[in-house]
């Protein structure tokens, strides 16, 4: 071998990064050195072994092959030995023969080198004679104590390209996963109104079924709505979203289903609608509540037929689509009022799942106003600030009527304007101060609270009541006037509060009892 060539070679080899580049101009040098054609590259992983190169005739039929660590086989003696061997393909025991069953060419002669990185066998490398008399391969101890050493520096490069190949993939998955917490793209919330509607959700995912979301607008319909395509089957297909109430109900058909040039005044080109765009995956429609009757219909044969009519076409596509529609309004009242089409929302709703405003999951504040600030801060590259208990507190109590979405807006305002690390009550805009359960101040005390809030509602004939019905109905007034805040509610009434539990749990009052 010409040491001079050999030693630029390797230098090449060691700046190639890419494990299949790389195996590939190591398998072809060796082979070239010893004037065969076929030869192979596999891998040991757990149990088995993979091949992950190969060259010659027959070499498509070898690639990816993987043979189990309890079968015989050439490669799998010399990685579990790690000792270089030569083997008769047609006499040794070793030979794994049902691989080549139906090879237009068999082997004749095998040489096998380990491969190994830090003393680590993590492979082997087959050259192989394909001529019956073996006169190919140079098999001179000389010749292949340089031929070895040639294979052991290879190895290396390598091993040390797979590594690299592994890191790589490992800093992908990770930044994926922290462009996904950037983004805000993380579901949290560990609420039993939410972890209930979560639970709902995760079932749904593996189904091909159509999902309605219901909930106010900011609960995070279209979040979940991509947590249900990214756990499904459709999850490598297209997600696409659409805001029904965004867009003119002209350009929203348009949008939809598409439309054939000369259509309208503008189409001068035929364009695919989201439906056809999204085959395969999922479409997502927001605001369906704001759909035209005359889209409905549309949607309707979608959900029907799995097809399609582009404007201006004469002919109808087949589509396979999954639909998730999410609404923030009562589409049971608007089929009352023939604004909604009954029929299509039978066919929306065979998964429905609603989403709890933020002011019915408030042990989940805390845990979202941390996640916008730590999200926040990276994204913005300002020092992550923290929140105080006081002000906190302002938050938990606070009604939150635009939800997850109001609060990541305040979290964005209070990242550029409170002035320190801490974010204090006296740095929260004047809204969220003022609005301390059902209307109190921030600084008043529950009897204050009480007696701004309006009579009407608590007014009662006690006269017919007993006893016992009077303090249940006192204390269900008590806990809906400062929204089931036994502290503040049992400081109202005049007791300590071990002592107001105590009460409640005798009168067998819990949120969600029906009120006397």
């Amino acid at each position: 071998m010409n040491k001079e060539k050999s030693s630029q070679g390797n230098y090449e080899l060691f700046r190639e990064l890419d494990p299949e580049i790389l195996q590939k101009k190591f398998l072809h040098a060796l082979l070239k050195i010893q004037n065969v054609k076929r030869g192979s590259i596999w891998i040991k992983r757990d149990r088995t072994y993979v091949c992950v190169e190969a060259a010659g005739i027959d070499s498509e039929n070898i690639v990816g092959v993987t043979l189990d660590a309890g079968s015989p086989s050439i490669v799998g003696w010399v990685i579990e030995n790690g000792e270089m061997t030569i083997a008769k393909a047609g006499s040794d025991r070793r030979h794994n023969r049902e691989m080549e069953a139906h090879f237009a060419v068999k082997s004749s002669q095998i040489l096998c080198f380990p491969l190994l990185i830090d003393g680590q066998v993590f492979g082997a490398v087959q050259i192989i004679d394909t001529n019956p008399d073996n006169i190919h391969l140079n098999l001179d101890s000389s010749y292949l104590s340089h031929f070895q050493n040639l294979v052991e520096i290879c190895s290396i490069a390598l091993g040390n390209a797979l590594s690299y190949a592994s890191e790589q993939r490992k800093n992908r998955r990770l930044s994926s996963v922290l462009s996904k917490i950037e983004k805000g793209n993380t579901i949290i919330g560990q609420s039993k109104a939410f972890q209930k509607s979560m639970d709902l959700v995760k079932s749904y995912a593996d189904t091909d079924f159509n999902v309605l979301i219901t909930g106010e607008s900011g609960t995070g319909k279209e979040l979940v709505a991509e947590y249900l395509h990214k756990d499904s089957s459709r999850a490598d297909y297209p997600f696409l979203a659409q805001n029904c109430s965004a867009i003119p109900e002209t350009l929203l058909e348009s949008e939809l289903f598409g439309y054939k040039k000369g259509a309208f005044t503008g189409a001068v080109r035929d364009r695919a609608g989201l439906f056809e765009a999204a085959d395969g995956g999922t479409v997502f429609l927001d605001e369906i509540g704001d759909m035209s009757m005359g889209i409905q219909a549309g949607l309707l044969r979608v959900l029907q037929k799995n097809e399609i009519k582009p404007l201006g076409s004469t002919t109808v596509r087949h589509i396979n689509v999954r639909i998730i529609a999410a609404t923030n309004k009562d589409l049971g009242d608007m089929i009352q009022t023939n604004r909604f089409r009954q029929d299509l929302y039978y066919r929306l709703s065979v998964l429905p799942v609603h989403l709890p405003p933020l002011r019915e999951r408030r042990e989940d504040i805390p845990l979202l106003a941390r996640h916008f600030l730590a999200t926040e801060g990276r994204k913005t590259k300002i020092l992550e600030k923290k929140m105080s208990s006081e002000a906190l507190h302002h938050l938990v109590s606070y009604a939150w009527p635009g939800n997850i979405r109001e609060l990541e807006n305040l979290i964005r305002y209070l990242m550029v304007t409170a002035p320190d690390e801490i974010i204090h009550p006296e740095d929260l805009p004047e809204h969220i101060l003022k609005n301390i359960p059902d209307g109190a101040t921030a600084h008043a005390t529950p009897q204050d609270c009480a007696s701004q809030t309006k009579e009407g509602p608590y007014l009662r004939d006690i006269s017919a009541m007993t006893w016992p019905d009077l303090e249940k109905a006192y204390v269900e007034t008590l806990m809906e006037k400062f929204n089931w805040n036994v502290t503040w509610a049992a400081k109202a009434s005049g007791i300590n509060r071990s002592t107001f539990v105590s009460r409640m749990r005798k009168l067998d009052i819990h949120r969600g009892t029906p009120p006397l």
